[in-house]
């Protein structure tokens, strides 16, 4: 197993984790459920922790890939940009989730406007972390670009 391999292994916990997460902010207001709000806190403070491993296996694996015929620097680039800023929105988003579990641990309820700003969040970091994993698909399938033109053999 290689960075590349391994990257591409991690890659997908924080984006189907932090949906994940949202999905269960979502339910646990909808059902007035403290229970799952906590779990959807802890399932945010989780993903974050995965994130950091997923994060740190990107610059192994640009420098593995880069030099590979078909491989654009600048879609390494763009991709990289967008996973910096996804990355620093789960950072942000797990220690608020981990500061709002220590904060309410003791209360029976937890506050409505903390529940919305994690919802807010989380939804913010989702839409960010799909951005990043579109961009790192661009990397190695230019199929998935909306510019994709097939070649048509000359007759």
């Amino acid at each position: 197993m290689n960075a590349a391999h391994l990257h591409l292994m991690l890659n997908h916990l924080p984006v189907l984790g932090t949906a994940f997460g949202l999905a269960l902010l979502v339910w646990a207001q909808w059902t007035r459920s403290d229970e799952i709000k906590r779990v959807g806190l802890g399932v945010m403070a989780l993903v974050t922790l995965l994130a950091v491993p997923a994060f740190l296996t990107g610059e192994p694996a640009e420098d593995l890939v880069g030099s590979l015929p078909g491989i654009s620097h600048a879609d390494m680039e763009s991709h990289e940009e967008a996973a910096e800023t996804a990355f620093i929105a789960q950072i942000v988003l797990g220690v608020g989730a981990v500061g709002g579990l220590m904060a309410f641990r003791g209360a029976r309820t937890m506050a409505n406007w903390f529940v919305g700003l994690m919802l807010l969040g989380a939804l913010v970091v989702s839409v960010l972390m799909a951005r990043t994993a579109n961009l790192g698909g661009e990397v190695r399938h230019p199929e998935i670009r909306s510019d994709f033109k097939v070649a048509v053999p000359a007759p």
